[in-house]
């Protein structure tokens, strides 16, 4: 499978062209840019297909790509091309009026997955917040329940809005902030008791099920695999009881785990989903993808004024048409095949530090052991030394997420770069 190489990724601008003229200074970047982030001694300035180089001319590997976002790595030629035709043709109107381009991404989407209709929206966040309150008016009118309660899944990551870190049951990420949303309840991930009892015990009082929220792969979750049968027994439940079955599919979607879409892997169907992150390669774009029955939402009940616009959606067209132009899917089976076998080569030089290698595609984990103090985030800082970026998923679990253009030469590339860095680390 051949995709652009480095030097036709290249070929619109030359390397001088990127160069900043005044060298970066962190300490004048922290003074006026709030310290929301916890960010690694790094500052990136350019990129082409799975590299990226910082402000020094330093080359590095990127198995991060935006955290699962640059689904076709940097400065691809077909997004080149688009923003470029979009930008200049138009880029922005607003939804007072029909966009053409959001209509055939729609129809895209819908021609390519189980959903029948799209909102759109700017992030992961807002996509998950559009099927939170769809869920709610679907549950007061259609279900007829006066106090609905959404379940989601014990270290799963929907969202930074207050509705969507209610939903995110993690404490790390909701200190501080309470009074949060009401209406969640929280259950086990792959334990189905937990879903049961959870919906008996609801259902017994003044509050009901009205859906169940959740990630067909957990990602910041530390990169956790749905169960096939805990994913058959949730759609039989919601098909039993009328709850509706949402799927968060922000990270694990748009082809990052071998299949367009996550629940591909779980033999269901969800209600709702969501996407955002890959759907644009790296643009900001989010969408809530629903069935018909439950597309219940009127005029006026939900907006976004960027959400859709002739921009971001003539750019995520051309990352959809890509994907299946060069055959990317089958790219992603074959190097995220190729990546866990090298991992677990290295988890076995290493048992009294990794206990597992685990993941979909090309979003993978590699699991520290509980009970080393060795954490994620201190592999990962060393991996930059040795040319290569990574992301944390908790504090014992390093994320391989790289675009999905990246080839086995790029993949034997990071796994010597991972046998470096753990040797260090290690010693």
């Amino acid at each position: 499978m051949k995709f652009p190489s480095l030097v036709e990724q290249a070929t619109i601008l030359q390397e001088s062209d990127f160069m900043s003229s005044t060298p970066f200074d962190a300490d004048s970047f922290n003074q006026a840019v709030m310290s929301t982030y916890g960010r690694f001694p790094l500052a990136l300035e350019r990129g082409a297909g799975c590299r990226v180089w910082d402000t020094q001319g330093k080359e590095y590997l990127d198995f991060v790509a935006g955290i699962a976002t640059c689904t076709l790595g940097h400065a691809h030629p077909a997004m080149v091309e688009a923003v470029t035709r979009q930008i200049q043709k138009l880029h922005h109107v607003s939804n007072l009026y029909y966009i053409p381009e959001q209509g055939e991404l729609a129809k895209w989407i819908v021609d390519h997955s189980c959903a029948d209709r799209v909102f759109f929206c700017n992030s992961g966040a807002e996509a998950n917040e559009a099927a939170i309150k769809l869920a709610r008016k679907y549950a007061h009118t259609v279900l007829d329940i006066a106090h609905p309660i959404i379940l989601t899944a014990h270290a799963s990551f929907h969202g930074r809005t207050l509705a969507t870190i209610t939903a995110t049951a993690q404490p790390k990420y909701q200190k501080y902030f309470d009074p949060l949303v009401p209406g969640f309840h929280y259950i086990n991930y792959n334990d189905i008791r937990s879903v049961e009892a959870a919906v008996t015990e609801l259902d017994e009082g003044n509050y009901r099920v009205g859906a169940i929220l959740i990630e067909p792969l957990q990602g910041e979750g530390g990169v956790r695999p749905g169960d096939v049968a805990y994913f058959k027994r949730l759609r039989q439940i919601c098909d039993e009881t009328g709850i509706l079955l949402i799927f968060d599919e922000v990270q694990v979607g748009m082809g990052r785990s071998g299949k367009l879409w996550g629940y591909e892997h779980l033999g269901v169907e969800p209600d709702i989903f969501t996407s955002a992150k890959g759907l644009g390669g790296g643009i900001p774009i989010g969408a809530m993808m629903s069935k018909k029955f439950c597309d219940i939402f009127q005029p006026g009940e939900h907006a976004s004024t960027f959400g859709g616009n002739p921009f971001v959606c003539g750019v995520a067209l051309s990352v959809c048409q890509t994907l299946e132009k060069e055959n990317i899917l089958q790219n992603v089976e074959e190097q995220g095949a190729h990546l866990r076998e090298g991992l677990r080569a290295i988890a076995l030089k290493y048992p009294h530090h990794i206990s597992e290698v685990r993941g979909w595609g090309l979003i993978n984990g590699l699991e520290l052991k509980a009970d080393i103090p060795l954490t994620a985030a201190e592999v990962v800082n060393a991996a930059i030394n040795e040319g290569l970026l990574l992301v944390p998923a908790g504090p014992k679990v390093i994320r391989f997420v790289p675009p999905l253009i990246v080839t086995e030469a790029e993949i034997n590339q990071a796994l010597q770069a991972v046998e470096k860095t753990l040797a260090k680390v290690t010693a």
